[in-house]
């Protein structure tokens, strides 16, 4: 090995060019105490040469089993591969930057210290010893002179220090440890309930005087079969095995996610949740399937020359050796828990055997410029594929599935947009592509030879007996003659009762009251995405008694209410929303819900009906409640009529929640607060400092703090710390000052300081409070409040 050739640790990169050094000073410590220095001029651990040139110019060679350890003596400046780490954005625990580390030679001698990194392979154990702030000594300890090591503290003592737990429970946990470890296969079989005590004792009598082992035994008395034994064994094992993280966690002292965050720091490698990543198929096969089965190790991804690979126990040095080798790649490991390690492999191996039965039954010899799919679109495999995604994409709550299909061999992409997040699902080769479009058109009963026009349409799928998934079809023409598919995914969704979607008490109050009025104009306003609809459906569901009737035209038809009489409009033969709504007028409603007012005619025809004795519901793609109403204006609307029919605006977004399995609490310090109460009093009439003097009445702790939240991503929320979405509601009641405003054809400005005079909570301001009572965090809030 050459001297530049010494490794370097995980994340990090040498200051200096070791090239310039043909050799390096170093000091020699010996099995028996006795120190050599000189210059190191060859260094081939593998061969098992140390070649030193003494400071008398004459070489020395030890031999390999006479070094208790190596030191390099020249400082060398470490500096983190920074690029690398941005890459690892999605980790769920930080590592450290130094490790503590303790080695026990096979000669009693021991070397404590701190190291920044580490690398081990078969040849020994490669340290880098803190020197200065920003450099390190380089140390290697031959595998021969090792007895025992540890890199990091004990896990126990990490959380005694972090005030984690208590020595007492570790204590605790170390005494079931060495139970576990003390356990006999007799005892694991009958505590297991294999076998009862009983036969347990029966057995070994009748067996006395034999030299029979006790699974021998048991498989002779025909109490297991020799399948069971093994099984039983195999957890005996492992059981004995049982790392003490593990016992803790079982105990309640701790949860998953401490126990990550201290193997992180630990071993200053950082712990990944895999179900998180989207593992590419070109990524995945880099690695040959034997060894990512043999070894249970991930390949997440790659960037230029590095290949980062997950698996449980980074310090097995072969794995990341045979890879190295197999891939000529330079191989970075992360940990991860080896259960999500094999979920992973799993659904990649499902994944690629999907594929691979598609390619079964495709002809031979196809143009990879311009791939012809020799399947036909209801092809058996073809059709379990795409009935797979969609199932899939319901069984995630996926909101939307999007189809990217791109020229010549690049693979069609699939993603999908949960939570409002948008995250890559799976990829296609380009040969299925015109198959997988074709497929889809056809479950939509579109036209399949149209690829110059957009299309729009239906699909219906039965997943069981008495369920279905419903999907509301586009299709978008896009460059090359290619087509994007976009697919809305419905899934037969039924309203939410009104006291569950998250309205503030005091707005749930006034929009009950308001909407059992006879007549009138309620708008739900908010861009694409936002919940309107939902909201909608629940008001209606409020509603919905038997002494009402109530018509609805909506584009397209996502939730359905028995008692509700629903249209579907159909633009293309003139049965538009206006249309709808002059033949609801001749069919006697109470209520009328329009699904969008999209023109003038709509909303025209709106006012008039809340003005002749109908509640009429609809929704707008505005920001806020104010605009809403200056938009309508700007529309021609007369505002004497339209402020006469107003009865409230509602506006609303949705952000993230945070994920309950993992949400925790802190102290706030006085700049957090002080910042959100000026950030909730801006371009308001509002006073930061009354303001606060309020929260501290609703939000102060026992302690006299103020709690704030965060999640660092676990299972449950796939490592991304939110699951599931919460509704942010500004409601605008049109009161006699504000009708008296929309009649003066007020500004945006005017409206809104006389809305909040009124006691109205902007979409900022209710984000904020949402982030007080620990529901999301402010920067979710900021994401949706521009």
């Amino acid at each position: 090995m050459k001297l530049s050739q010494w490794p370097t640790p995980f994340y990090y990169k040498f200051g200096e060019d070791l090239n310039a050094f043909e050799s390096e000073p170093c000091l020699i410590i010996s099995n028996d105490d006795h120190e050599l220095s000189g210059d190191l001029t060859r260094f081939s651990p593998e061969e098992g040469i140390f070649e030193i040139l003494r400071f008398k110019q004459t070489a020395f060679k030890p031999k390999p089993e006479l070094i208790n350890h190596l030191r390099l003596l020249h400082p060398v400046h470490l500096i983190k591969k920074t690029p690398l780490l941005n890459e690892l954005s999605r980790e769920v625990s930080d590592p450290s930057e130094k490790q503590s580390f303790s080695i026990l030679f096979t000669n009693d001698k021991k070397l404590d210290g701190e190291t920044v990194g580490f690398v081990i392979d078969k040849t020994g154990l490669y340290l880098f010893l803190v020197h200065t702030s920003d450099t390190v000594i380089r140390c290697f300890i031959p595998a021969l002179s090792i007895k025992h090591y540890e890199i990091g503290k004990k896990i126990g003592q990490m959380l005694v220090e972090e005030k984690i737990a208590t020595d007492n429970e570790i204590n605790l946990g170390l005494e079931k440890q060495a139970q576990l470890r003390k356990q006999r296969l007799g005892e694991y079989l009958t505590s297991e309930q294999i076998v009862t005590p009983e036969q347990l004792v029966a057995a070994l009598k009748r067996q006395s005087g034999t030299i029979l082992k006790l699974g021998d035994v048991l498989i002779n008395e025909k109490l297991i079969t020799p399948e069971i034994l093994q099984e039983a064994l195999a957890k005996q094992r492992a059981d004995r095995k049982k790392p003490l993280g593990e016992i803790l966690i079982n105990m309640g002292v701790v949860d998953m996610e401490v126990i990550r965050s201290m193997l992180a720091k630990k071993m200053g490698i950082p712990f990944v949740n895999v179900r998180k990543f989207y593992v590419e198929p070109s990524t995945f096969d880099l690695v040959p399937i034997s060894i990512i089965n043999k070894y249970a190790i991930l390949p997440l991804y790659r960037t230029d020359n590095t290949l980062v690979v997950a698996m449980e126990n980074p310090l097995n040095w072969e794995p990341l050796n045979e890879i190295r080798m197999a891939t000529n790649l330079d191989v970075l490991p992360v940990l991860a828990s080896v259960d999500d390690i094999h979920f992973i492999i799993n659904e990649m191996r499902n994944a690629k055997e999907n594929i691979d039965d598609l390619a079964a039954g495709m002809r031979t010899g196809e143009n990879e410029e311009s791939p012809k799919e020799s399947i036909a679109e209801t092809d058996n495999t073809l059709v379990g594929v795409v009935n797979k995604m969609i199932l899939d994409a319901h069984q995630q709550g996926v909101s939307d599935i999007h189809i990217e299909t791109y020229p010549g061999i690049r693979n069609t992409t699939v993603r999908f947009r949960k939570d409002g997040m948008i995250r890559k699902y799976f990829e296609f080769p380009p040969s299925f592509r015109n198959a997988l479009i074709s497929r889809l058109k056809i479950m939509a009963k579109l036209d399949i030879t149209e690829k110059r026009r957009p299309q729009d349409g239906k699909i219906e799928l039965k997943y069981s007996l008495a369920d279905k998934i419903e999907l509301r079809v586009a299709t978008i023409p896009t460059a090359n003659g290619l087509e994007d598919i976009v697919m809305r995914v419905l899934a037969g969704a039924e309203p939410i009762p009104l006291a569950k979607i998250g309205l503030p008490d005091d707005v749930l109050g006034r929009i009950k009251e308001l909407a059992v009025k006879p007549y009138g104009l309620f708008l739900i306003c908010g861009p694409t995405g936002s919940g309107k609809t939902t909201t909608l459906h629940s008001v209606l569901g409020f509603l919905n008694t038997p002494d009402r009737k109530i018509w609805t035209a909506e584009d397209p038809i996502e939730i359905t209410q028995e008692g509700l009489r629903q249209v579907q409009v159909n633009p293309d033969i003139g049965w538009t929303f206006a249309a709808a709504m002059r033949s609801f007028l001749r069919a006697d409603p109470d209520v009328i819900m329009v699904g969008e007012m999209r023109d003038i005619e709509t909303a025209k025809i709106a006012i008039q009906a809340s003005l002749t004795g109908h509640m009429v519901f609809s929704t707008l793609h505005t920001n806020s409640a104010a605009e809403s109403m200056v938009r309508l204006l700007d529309l021609g609307m007369d505002p004497f009529n339209f402020s006469d029919a107003l009865v409230g605006i509602l506006a609303q977004r949705l952000a993230r929640r945070y994920c309950n399995s993992c949400k925790k609490t802190y102290t706030a310090t006085n700049e957090e607060i002080q910042t959100l109460a000026e950030e909730y009093c801006l371009n308001t009439p509002l006073n930061p400092a009354d303001v606060l003097q309020q929260w501290q009445k609703t939000y102060l702790n026992e302690a006299g703090g103020f709690p704030l939240y965060s999640a660092s991503g676990c299972r449950e929320c796939e490592g991304t710390g939110y699951k599931g979405r919460i509704g942010l509601y500004e409601f605008l009641e049109a009161t006699a000052p504000i009708k008296k405003l929309i009649q003066h054809q007020a500004t945006v400005e005017e409206l809104q300081v006389a809305a909040i005079h009124q006691g109205m909570r902007t979409l900022k301001q209710a984000g904020i409070e949402l982030v007080l009572q620990g529901h999301t965090h402010i920067y979710q809030i900021r994401s949706v409040c521009t």
